[in-house]
């Protein structure tokens, strides 16, 4: 509190040093305008009004005149530095607790305490505008540290399981109560790859979060698009018994300026997305329409759905809400997570919509049209 104290008795200062400078100029350039000018058309007026050059009436009233103005500037001048001092001892008790708050609240989010906010008051505009941008801050930075911890937390929670297996098989193997054969090969390999995944997909994120990702920015046809990626999960799709149905008219026309391999990235990962939450027998359908002056892309599935809940938290690292999440644990969980900043390096957006659980989802991802 005794910087703010510091601060706001510094600023005082200042205000009342600043409103004197320009009175005593004002009162000093009034004075010297007064003494050169004023004499001579007030004698002027004398004279012709029939007093007589040099008389001893018309020095004594000159003197008058020139004494009466030079107490009235002086006097004035007091008066107003008086006000000024007034003014500024108002507006600095004003300003004095909002600042104080304001540095207070920024000396608790360097401590960390990002729950930190300023009150609003009626201390003028600017002040209530400085309390509320300082608070949008706050509120974002608080939500920067929550999804960091959340992150870490989730990140040690999809870490644990693989580091485990592969923990148990090598004090197995070190024991010799386990045999390096086919079946603990495979179990070895499959959890590191699941590591090597988690580690490929965590940096990919964080490059195209950052703004790091090069792209290969071309003009594609959409249909040919959602064909590629039809042919790359066609095979998933029949192993599961799930169909995968495109619609290309709903496509025709449609072009766009993308990185042919990052949007096929983000299209397998909302095929896949879908394939692991619809049921043998079910059906997705992949297509494309014009929205104005984007091409929106659609990923319809007839599986599970998502809640309000689900749909709010769909694109954050490592979130599983639902039991069918709980259950496939073959991803890395933060697949539509690099889908929106694969989405987002294209100046598109992503979105999830569902009626509800056993309602199906639907995935919708933007991109801007050429010359737009």
């Amino acid at each position: 509190m005794a910087p703010a104290r510091t601060n706001s008795a510094g600023l005082a200062t200042r205000l009342l040093a600043g409103q004197a400078i320009v009175l005593v100029a004002g009162a000093l350039t009034v004075g010297l305008v007064a003494a050169m000018i004023g004499p001579p058309i007030f004698h002027q007026h004398l004279v012709e009004s029939g007093h007589q050059q040099n008389s001893p009436e018309l020095v004594h009233i000159e003197t008058a005149y020139r004494d009466a103005s030079l107490i009235s500037v002086g006097v004035g001048l007091l008066i107003s530095l008086l006000a000024a001092g007034a003014v500024t001892w108002f507006l600095t008790r004003r300003l004095r607790r909002p600042l104080e708050q304001v540095t207070t609240a920024a000396m608790e989010l360097t401590r960390g305490h990002y729950s930190t906010r300023v009150p609003t008051s009626a201390s003028g505009t600017e002040l209530e505008t400085l309390a509320t941008a300082f608070n949008t801050m706050a509120s974002r930075l608080e939500g920067i540290e929550d999804t960091r911890r959340r992150m870490l937390s989730d990140l040690a929670h999809e870490l644990r399981t693989p580091i485990a297996t592969l923990s148990a098989y090598h004090e197995g193997l070190h024991d010799g109560i386990a045999a390096l054969g086919p079946e603990s090969r495979a179990a070895l390999e499959e959890q590191t790859r699941r590591l090597a995944r988690l580690a490929d997909d965590i940096d990919e994120v964080s490059t195209a979060e950052e703004g790091r990702l090069a792209l290969d920015l071309r003009p594609h046809h959409v249909r040919d698009l959602l064909w590629a990626a039809h042919e790359g999960m066609r095979d998933a799709f029949a192993a599961k018994g799930v169909n995968l149905v495109v619609e290309p008219p709903t496509a025709t026309g449609l072009d766009v300026h993308v990185d042919r391999n990052r949007i096929g990235q983000v299209l397998t990962n909302l095929l896949t997305n879908a394939l692991r939450h619809t049921p043998p027998g079910g059906t997705v359908i992949l297509a494309a329409n014009r929205q104005g002056e984007e091409a929106a892309i659609s990923v319809i599935d007839d599986g599970d759905g998502m809640t309000p809940e689900q749909l709010e938290h769909a694109f954050e690292r490592f979130y599983r809400g639902d039991a069918a999440r709980t259950r496939d644990r073959t991803g890395s969980g933060i697949g539509l997570t690099i889908s929106k900043a694969l989405i987002d390096a294209h100046h598109g957006s992503i979105s999830a919509n569902s009626d509800g659980q056993g309602e199906g989802t639907r995935l919708i991802l933007t991109l801007p049209l050429p010359g737009r």
